[in-house]
C-alpha cells in the first residue's frame, strides 16, 4: 500500500481521539455530578463550610472543580494548535504563485490536449522531484540546512563571497589536491626535528578553498538541472534557453556583474590549468578592478592568463599562429560550431575599450570562447546580473541567461591561489616558520608540554579506551570498538587528538564546517558534543572530553592516543644524546598509517604531512646511516611506499639503483614516478626525475 494510503486511517483514528477526549470528559461529569456552578453558597453554606471544611460535599466539588480544570486546559492545547495550523495554512496560500494569464491559457491548452489523449494511451509515472541542494550543507540526520535558511534552487556551492557551479568546485577541490602532492614531491628529508616543527610550506588552503572541499565531501552529490546550466568552465559547451553564451559578446550589468566577471576570470583558469594555452586575455584596468591591490601580484602569477593593455595586443592571441589556439575567421566559426575546432580565450573588457574598438572586439569575438563586456554593450546583448548570479535581458526581452559564477574579490583571489605559480623567491620546503592558521595552532610549544606531561605509558596501561588516528581512526574500549554515530563527532576526537592542549568553540566550528554561518554552528557543535559524551559516558563509564573556559581537550588519564605515542618516539629520537637507529626504527614503527586514512576534511592536510614528513626523515636518515647499500634502498623503498610521491626519496633510490649496476631497476623506477604523477594531474614535464642526482646524493658504497 503507498505511503498517501496508509497515512489517512492514521489522521481519522487522531481526530477521533481528540474529539473523545474532547467530548468524554464533560459529558461523563455533567451525567454524574451535573453542572460545575449550581449558584453561589448562601452566608449558612459559607459559615458552614468554614467550620466544617473537610466534608464528603466539598471534596466531591473540589475533585469536580479541579476535572474542569484540566479539560479546559486540553480544549485550550487543542484550540492553539488548529488556529496554528490554520494560520500557516493561510500563509503558504497567500505565498502561492497565482498563474499569470500566459500562464493560465498554456495550462488550458495543455490540458486539453491531455483530454484528447486516446484511452489507450500508455503513460509512464512521472518519477518523484529532485530537490537540489547547496552540497555540504546537511545536518547529522540528513535535513537540508542551507547557509543563512535560503534553499538554492540550482546545483551548485554556496560560500561565504558567491556562488560557484558544481564542476568548478570541482576544479577547486582537485586543484587544492595537487598543490598537496606538489608540496609532497617537492619536500626534502631533513634530520628529524621535534613534533613542533612548522614548516612554512605546510601553510593551509585559504578558508574559501576549505569551504569548498568540505561542501564537496558531502556524500550526496546535488543533482543536475536542466535550468541550472551556468556560465562557467567552457561557456560554449553549456546550452541555455537563449542557445549558448552569445558569440558576438554580451555586456554585463548590474550589482552582479563584477562579481560575474571574476567568476568567468576563475573558471576559465581553473578549467584550462592543464593546457599551456592562454585561457583569458584581460586588460589592465579591468583586473585591477576584479582583483583589487592583488592584481599586481598575482596576475603575473596565473597561468594561462594574457594582461593586456588594448584590445589591439590581443590580437595576437587570437590568431592562427598562437600555441594551443587555430584556425581564425569563418573556418573557426564552423569548427568551432561543429565541434571540431578548439575555441580561443575568453576575453574580459570593460564598455569603453569595446565601445571604442567595435571592429577589432567583432573580429576577436570569432575565435574567443566568450567575450564578456563591463557595462553595456551597443553591438550585442546585455544581461542584468543580480548579486546571486541569476541572469535577464537588459531590455527585458527574451528568457532569463545562464546562472554565472559570482565571487568576491576576496574569494576569487582565495580560489586563484591554488593555481598560481609559487611566489619568485619561496622558501625552501625544509625550513621552518610560524603557520599562519589557527588549525596548527596544537603544534606549538605548548603542544610539547601538554604531551611530556602525560608520557605513552607501559605495557600495564589500566585505561581502557583506546583513540587510534593513524589509519582508520577508530575508539577501543577493551580493545573493542566504539560506535561514533555522529561523522562531527569523529572529527571532534580527531581535532583533539591532534591538539592536546585543547580546542575552543571556534576552532572547532571553523574546522569541522568551514564556510558555514557560526551564529548556527554553535548548537550543532553542542549537540555533537552532547551525544558523543553521552555514547562515551554509557559504554565506558568515563567522561572522555573535559571542558573548561570555553576549551575541549581530551583527558588523558582515561585514554592513550597513538598519535601521542608517535610525537613522543619523535621526540626521543631528537633529543637523545647519542642518535642512533633504533630511535629512528620505533618513529617509523609508531606510525601503522596517514593521519585519519581517506578522510578528506580540509584541516587535517596540514597536519597529515607534517606526521608524513616525520616518518620520511627517518628512513632518510636511517638510509644515510647505513654503511650497506643494499640496506640504504631498502629503507628508501620503505619511504616510498610512505609517501609515493616524493622526488628526493625516488632520485636517492634511484641512485642506490645504478650504484648497485641495477640501471634497468633504476629506469623502471622513474618511468613508473613519472607515469603515478602524471595520473595524479602534475605534468611530467614539471617533474625532475630523468636522471639520478648524483652530485645531492653521493654514490652509496657497497661491501
Amino acid at each position: 500500500m503507498e505511503a498517501g494510503d496508509m497515512r489517512w486511517p492514521r489522521q481519522l483514528m487522531s481526530l477521533l481521539f481528540v474529539l473523545t477526549l474532547l467530548a468524554g470528559p464533560p459529558i461523563v461529569l455533567l451525567s454524574l455530578v451535573g453542572a460545575p456552578i449550581q449558584g453561589w453558597p448562601t452566608a449558612a453554606q459559607a459559615r458552614e463550610w468554614v467550620q466544617n471544611p473537610l466534608t464528603e460535599q466539598t471534596l466531591t466539588a473540589a475533585l469536580t472543580i479541579a476535572a474542569w480544570l484540566v479539560w479546559l486546559l486540553l480544549a485550550y492545547t487543542v484550540t492553539i494548535r488548529v488556529l496554528t495550523r490554520l494560520s500557516a495554512t493561510v500563509s503558504w496560500l497567500r505565498r502561492m504563485p497565482l498563474p499569470t494569464p500566459l500562464q493560465a491559457t498554456a495550462g488550458g491548452i495543455a490540458g486539453a490536449a491531455v483530454l484528447g489523449v486516446s484511452s489507450h494511451a500508455i503513460t509512464a509515472p512521472p518519477s518523484p522531484p529532485t530537490q537540489p541542494i547547496a552540497a555540504g550543507t546537511l545536518d547529522e540526520a540528513g535535513n537540508l540546512t542551507p547557509p543563512d535558511g535560503d534553499v538554492l534552487a540550482d546545483a551548485g556551492i554556496s560560500v561565504a563571497g558567491g556562488w560557484l557551479p558544481r564542476d568548478v568546485a570541482e576544479q577547486v577541490s582537485a586543484a587544492a589536491a595537487l598543490v598537496w602532492l606538489r608540496r609532497r614531491r617537492s619536500y626534502r628529508p631533513r634530520p628529524p626535528g621535534p613534533p613542533s616543527r612548522e614548516d612554512t610550506d605546510l601553510a593551509p588552503m585559504p578558508p574559501t578553498v576549505a569551504a569548498v572541499q568540505a561542501a564537496l565531501a558531502d556524500p550526496t552529490p546535488p543533482p543536475s538541472e536542466p535550468g541550472a546550466a551556468s556560465a562557467g568552465s567552457s561557456l560554449l559547451d553549456r546550452p541555455t534557453v537563449s542557445g549558448a553564451f552569445p558569440r558576438a559578446g554580451v555586456g554585463l550589468t548590474g550589482l552582479g556583474a563584477q562579481d560575474a566577471a571574476r567568476g568567468l576570470l576563475v573558471t576559465n583558469l581553473l578549467a584550462g590549468r592543464h593546457h599551456p594555452a592562454v585561457s583569458v586575455v584581460v586588460t589592465r584596468s579591468v583586473l585591477a578592478g576584479l582583483l583589487g591591490p592583488t592584481a599586481e601580484t598575482l596576475g603575473p602569477r596565473l597561468p594561462g592568463l594574457a594582461v593586456i593593455d588594448n584590445l589591439g595586443q590581443a590580437t595576437g592571441f587570437f590568431s592562427r599562429d598562437h600555441p594551443g589556439r587555430g584556425l581564425g575567421g569563418d573556418q573557426a566559426q564552423r569548427d568551432t560550431q561543429d565541434g571540431s575546432g578548439s575555441p580561443g580565450p575568453t576575453l574580459i573588457v570593460d564598455a569603453a575599450s569595446a565601445t571604442d574598438n567595435a571592429e577589432t572586439l567583432a573580429t576577436l569575438a570569432i575565435t574567443s570562447a566568450a567575450v564578456a563586456v563591463l557595462g553595456r554593450f551597443p553591438a550585442g546583448q546585455t544581461w542584468q546580473v543580480n548579486p546571486s548570479g541569476r541572469t535577464h535581458h537588459q531590455d527585458g526581452s527574451g528568457p532569463a541567461g545562464p546562472r554565472m559564477c559570482v565571487l568576491t574579490p576576496v574569494t576569487a583571489t582565495d580560489l586563484l591561489t591554488v593555481i598560481a605559480h609559487p611566489d619568485p623567491a619561496p622558501p625552501q620546503p625544509g625550513t621552518s616558520g610560524r603557520s599562519r592558521h589557527p588549525s596548527l595552532a596544537g603544534r606549538s610549544p605548548q603542544w610539547d608540554a601538554a604531551a611530556q606531561d602525560h608520557l605513552v605509558r607501559s605495557g600495564n596501561d589500566t585505561r581502557r579506551l583506546q583513540l587510534r588516528v593513524l589509519g582508520e581512526p577508530t575508539l577501543l574500549l577493551d580493545g573493542h570498538p566504539v560506535e561514533i554515530r555522529r561523522t562531527a563527532a569523529l572529527q571532534v576526537l580527531v581535532f583533539l587528538a591532534a591538539h592536546p592542549d585543547g580546542a575552543d568553540t571556534r576552532q572547532l566550528t571553523d574546522a569541522i564546517w568551514p564556510g558555514l554561518p557560526r551564529r548556527s554552528l554553535t548548537g550543532r557543535l553542542y549537540t555533537t558534543l552532547s551525544d558523543l559524551r553521552a555514547t562515551i559516558r554509557s559504554t565506558a563509564g568515563v567522561t572522555l572530553i573535559e571542558h573548561s573556559d570555553d576549551r575541549y581537550r581530551l583527558d588523558p588519564s582515561g585514554v592513550t592516543v597513538d598519535l601521542w605515542r608517535f610525537h613522543h618516539a619523535v621526540r626521543d629520537a631528537t633529543t637523545a644524546v647519542a642518535t642512533d637507529a633504533t630511535t629512528w626504527k620505533a618513529v617509523i614503527d609508531a606510525y601503522p598509517g596517514d593521519l585519519a586514512a581517506r578522510r578528506t576534511w580540509p584541516w587535517l592536510d596540514p597536519i597529515r604531512e607534517t606526521t608524513r614528513r616525520h616518518v620520511i626523515d627517518a628512513h632518510a636518515a636511517l638510509a644515510s646511516a647505513s654503511p650497506d647499500a643494499r640496506e640504504a634502498l631498502a629503507w628508501l623503498q620503505a619511504g616510498i611506499r610512505i609517501d609515493p610521491y616524493n622526488a628526493d626519496l625516488h632520485t636517492r633510490a634511484v641512485s642506490a639503483l645504478i650504484t648497485l649496476g641495477d640501471h634497468d631497476a633504476a629506469d623502471h623506477l622513474r618511468k613508473d614516478y613519472a607515469r603515478r604523477l602524471a595520473a595524479a594531474g602534475d605534468l611530467p614535464t614539471e617533474t625532475a626525475l630523468t636522471t639520478a642526482t648524483l652530485r645531492d646524493h653521493p654514490v652509496i658504497p657497497t661491501r
